[in-house]
């Protein structure tokens, strides 16, 4: 009777541990996985550029989870719309999720704006893949950090570079009304008159405008050279095609980064053509080389496009941080955010005190030529 005690709690006692060391197993299972937040423009106008910022994310987690990365990291991706109420609802969804660390998001200037009080208000770590309006690290929130250059660094090249060739010496501007449009207006205007050039008008119209006819006939009037063009691309295809209806066509158009998407050249159709964008170029590196590589080896449906590199980076520099700091104290993870110097795919990446990258920016040159943006 006693050997079958002993048998029974042998048999106990070995279930129990079992039991225990799978709880142990499922426990660290749960603290070993994280969540990486994305937002971006997945539908709408814009979605060309938020599909190829979205897969440049997801292949940063892919390939860390592939490598023995610390944690097992899940992709909460969110549709913005390029609207800023959808983009604030996607931003409570990441910080009211405790397993969210830290988020990278937005192509669009007022919609993160709109999100980064929320992610302030949360303290979570969040660096900007897209939008470029100076008003976002101007405001040094000490979460929020951004990877690309911003619309500063974009119009006094492309500015300077109109001047240089020599054929535009006046300019009228048609912009939306936006911080960003208002901000392009600004800025243009400033780099393109300290080159000598004249601004001989300047319009601006709610984003949603489809009819900029009147503000055409106002610049013609005007005489200019070229139309610059301070908004983003559904606006932007309207005007040029509309350009052409007043005979403009053949009069360039110019504009940033905010315009280079195939979806200008579709809305535009024909009247696309000759039109000119200046977007920050990086310098080819072996890392470059290889994510341009794997990106295409993934067989993702839409290219990588101008921001596929600058979200892959910023999920770089937060797996990067939470490496070395964990996932306890998202206030360290910011401060070591903004103090790192990470040698990534767009070179050497580092942050002023305001959190904005410090990376020096020249300017790549597209036109469009019987139907596709290409290089000039």
């Amino acid at each position: 009777m006693q050997n079958r005690r002993n048998a029974l709690k042998s048999v106990s006692s070995i279930i129990a541990g079992s039991v225990l060391a799978l709880a142990l197993g499922v426990a660290q299972a749960q603290a070993d996985q994280i969540k990486l937040g994305f937002i971006g423009p997945l539908s709408g106008g814009n979605a060309q550029q938020g599909l190829g910022a979205r897969n440049g994310f997801l292949l940063a987690i892919e390939q860390a989870n592939a490598e023995g990365y610390p944690h097992q990291v899940e992709a909460v991706v969110l549709d913005d719309a390029s609207d800023p109420s959808v983009g604030v609802s996607a931003a409570q969804k990441l910080v009211n999720d405790p397993a969210v660390i830290a988020a990278t998001g937005h192509w669009n200037s007022p919609v993160a704006l709109a999100t980064m009080p929320v992610f302030q208000r949360a303290q979570m770590p969040f660096i900007i893949w897209g939008a470029i309006s100076p008003k976002i690290t101007e405001q040094n929130l000490p979460n929020v950090t951004r990877v690309t250059p911003t619309l500063v660094n974009e119009n006094k090249p492309l500015a300077e570079a109109i001047i240089k060739e020599g054929k535009i010496k006046k300019i009228a501007i048609i912009s939306d009304t936006t911080d960003y449009g208002v901000a392009n207006t600004k800025w243009f205007t400033e780099f393109f008159t300290a080159a000598g050039g004249e601004i001989v008008s300047a319009d601006a119209a709610a984003v949603g405008t489809t009819d900029f006819r009147a503000m055409l006939t106002t610049a013609k009037a005007a005489a200019p050279d070229a139309i610059y063009f301070g908004g983003v691309v559904t606006e932007a295809a309207l005007v040029r095609s509309q350009m052409a209806d007043l005979g403009m066509g053949d009069m360039p158009m110019y504009g940033i980064s905010g315009i280079f998407d195939p979806k200008f050249i579709e809305i535009a159709g024909a009247a696309a053509e000759g039109t000119i964008v200046g977007t920050p170029s990086v310098q080819s590196n072996p890392k470059l080389e290889a994510f341009e590589k794997a990106y295409e080896a993934r067989g993702f449906a839409e290219p990588a496009g101008s921001y596929a590199k600058y979200a892959y980076e910023a999920a770089q520099i937060l797996l990067a941080a939470i490496k070395e700091k964990g996932i306890d104290d998202k206030e360290a993870l910011s401060q070591a955010i903004r103090a790192i110097n990470h040698d990534g795919i767009l070179g050497n990446v580092s942050f002023d005190e305001n959190g904005q990258t410090e990376m020096a920016v020249d300017i790549d040159l597209h036109v469009v030529r019987d139907g596709k943006w290409v290089d000039m």
